[in-house]
């Protein structure tokens, strides 16, 4: 989170929206928002709202899987990600995580499996 400079924005019962800068740290070679960055950002994201869907200090959440489609790139300002609920079950979670510029134009979009697990 704080390599990345990510800062959660709005959480809600079936979303979660988070900020992230773009800026050198996060740019790849040709000097555009690596989409790495993209995907640190949207599973941040879909733990964070699995996490609170929780609300049990007796289970965690891992990622399970977690694919994107990269549509366009940014080189500054920042980026928005807003996660939303797809599927809240017992054993799995899916997100769908929508990234979008600040203009509102969307940069990637991923889906992200999580895996409830109990703490050992």
């Amino acid at each position: 989170m704080e390599t990345l400079n990510i800062q959660y924005t709005d959480i809600g019962e079936d979303y979660v929206v988070a900020e992230m800068p773009v800026t050198s740290a996060v740019h790849q070679p040709m000097g555009l928002l690596h989409g790495g960055a993209n995907m640190a950002l949207a599973e941040s994201v879909g733990s964070l709202g699995s996490f609170v869907l929780l609300n049990d200090p007796t289970i965690g959440v891992v990622g399970l899987e977690i694919n994107g489609n990269h549509i366009k790139s940014t080189k500054s300002g920042k980026v928005i990600a807003r996660g939303e609920l797809i599927h809240k079950g017992r054993s799995t979670h899916v997100w769908e995580i929508k990234i979008r510029n600040e203009a509102g134009e969307l940069l990637t979009i991923c889906r992200m499996t999580n895996m409830i697990i109990r703490k050992s």
